[in-house]
């Protein structure tokens, strides 16, 4: 058997020692896993394929199925056992094909433009006079009914560009990083926090059904970012019983400021539209792929790794997630390279539906590790689930107790710096001593702070250890997450590689330590709010009314 190294051995990669001592590390593995991540990496061949040869992968797009069948396949191909597809239901797919948009009046200019998912497309270019349309709430409606039928409507006001004293790349130093590590104690956070996003969510309902009835022809937004960057996501709907509205765009902004400009001097203009969108309604499912490699003596626990693997749709969504699902297969292909025979069975997990919010992670969850009751108010049924109130109790299903750990990656190409351990003190040693023969890498921080926005969230919400990896952040929020240049060449290989040997380590101590890692207490029903007492009627001083 290999000889493990006490982590007290290790103190020269350590700022302080403080109870890690007794968590062993294999340094032996540990260089074994360094050599073939460095020497013999198959990282970037994966994450080429995802994005030069699939490219977008849209949830429910035909680009998203050919991405589960080839990951599917070139996970077996490297040795994984049971590599399968998990279905779950999702509802309507949609790609676009065309999108071509210009002012033909008062003089020509060509506009850079994407559709919003799941908008329909014209028949052919279409043109209509631009209008600036201010739709805020409901009760705007009332001033624009009657007279938007065949008009572009032009939803926001000129908005200034980005300061550019704000850098574009970034990593973190010791500062930043000293920020992560140092934790804050949360704001309470009370029954409403969804009620934002759910009046969001129904004024799209309301003002997709009210531009269908007056026969709009478009609307146009402008990019949440400056220099001809174009950010898009959802603007329509993938259930199925849900108005697909009109034709909905976004404007690099530079160009989107432009027509506003003019519109606001009360010059006519006249926008010509020709965008092919498609609906794909044949199969309304969608699909995780997931494999393994099988454990030994532990064979039953399980201990998981994932990334999402669906994207947005004006570039090939490279830096989100197609890096993430990169590392992740990476990670098990240089286990599988070296001969390892984990205890406990390691098993990959490629997300799907993450961009419409974690819809893949939530179902595998549900399917294999813990339920809540459907909610039996007719007003909450109505609504898409993550916008619905918890329901209790919480079920456990017999997977529940074998789950010993969840590994995330989705914050973009950068290196991994480090871990959030979502509050959960007893890991925090556990995963100091995994980090310190990657101090080296720059891996070096572990935090008790939560983290959001990624799949390790259902994993967490049942009381399971999932985790999501820090990252420098490189170009993810300032040019890349969800915009146009979400493209191969914004990929850093050195990163990649580096973060593929870390989730490789992390995933060999956790499947090979005696015991599961710590977990916290499960979640409990919050107490309903007290009602207020009833107040007595007031009384005078002459004894009453």
């Amino acid at each position: 058997m290999r000889k493990l190294i006490p982590v007290l051995a290790l103190l020269l990669f350590l700022p302080s020692p403080g109870l890690r001592a007794e968590e062993p590390v294999d340094l032996e593995m540990v260089t074994r896993i360094r050599a073939e991540g460095f020497r013999n990496s198959q990282v970037m061949d994966v994450v080429s394929h995802l994005t030069n040869e699939i490219g977008s992968r849209l949830t429910g797009s035909p680009q998203l199925h050919e991405a589960n069948e080839w990951t599917k396949e070139k996970l077996a191909e490297w040795g994984l056992a049971n590599a399968h597809l998990e279905p779950y239901p999702f509802g309507r797919g949609w790609s676009f094909s065309r999108s071509a948009v210009r002012m033909v009046a008062p003089r020509e200019i060509q506009l850079v433009a994407y559709p919003k998912a799941w908008t329909p497309g014209t028949d052919g270019p279409v043109r209509g006079e631009a209008m600036r349309a201010d739709l805020k709430s409901e009760k705007d409606f009332d001033k624009y009914r009657g007279k938007i039928a065949g008009k572009i409507l032009f939803l926001d006001a000129i908005e200034a560009l980005e300061d550019e004293d704000r850098p574009e790349f970034k990593r973190y130093d010791d500062k930043g990083l000293g920020e992560i590590a140092a934790f804050e104690i949360p704001e309470e956070r009370g029954p409403g926090w969804r009620r934002g996003a759910l009046e969001r969510f129904k004024l799209r309902q309301a003002l997709a059904e009210f531009l269908a009835a007056e026969k709009a022809v478009a609307t146009v937004e402008a990019s949440g970012r400056a220099h001809g960057i174009v950010r898009v996501t959802s603007g329509g709907f993938h259930d199925i019983e849900e108005s697909p509205g009109v034709l909905a765009l976004v404007m690099a902004r530079e160009h989107y400021n432009q027509i506003v400009r003019r519109l606001d001097a009360g010059q006519p203009v006249e926008v010509e539209v020709d965008v092919a969108t498609r609906f794909h309604e044949d199969d309304t499912r969608a699909f995780n792929t997931v494999a393994e490699i099988p454990g030994t003596d532990k064979k039953s626990e399980i201990v998981m790794a994932g990334a999402h693997l669906d994207s947005w749709h004006a570039s090939t969504g490279a830096t989100d997630n197609a890096a993430g699902v990169a590392v992740v297969m990476e990670a098990v292909r240089i286990l599988k390279a070296l001969g390892v025979k984990p205890r406990r069975t390691i098993r990959v997990a490629l997300w799907t539906g993450e961009e419409q919010g974690l819809l893949g992670s939530v179902a595998y969850v549900k399917e294999h590790f813990a339920t809540r009751p459907e909610t039996t108010d007719p007003e909450q049924k109505k609504l898409p689930e993550r916008y619905r109130d918890d329901t209790w109790p919480l079920k456990l299903k017999p997977e529940h107790a074998k789950l010993a750990a969840y590994f995330n990656l989705d914050n973009g190409t950068g290196k991994v710096r480090g871990i959030y351990t979502e509050e959960n003190a007893g890991v925090k040693p556990i995963f100091e001593a995994w980090l310190a023969p990657f101090a080296d890498l720059g891996a070096t921080t572990v935090t008790l702070r939560k983290t959001g926005g990624t799949d390790h969230i259902p994993f967490d919400q049942v009381g399971l250890p999932g985790f999501q990896f820090i990252q420098d952040d490189i170009e993810y929020g300032s040019r890349t997450h969800h915009t146009n240049l979400d493209d191969y060449d914004h990929l850093r290989r050195e990163d990649l590689m580096q973060a593929s040997v870390v989730m490789a380590s992390f995933l060999y101590h956790a499947a090979m330590r005696p015991e599961p890692l710590p977990r916290k207490p499960l979640p409990q029903e919050p107490p309903k709010p007290k009602e207020e007492p009833k107040k007595e009627e007031a009384t005078t001083a002459a004894g009453g009314r």
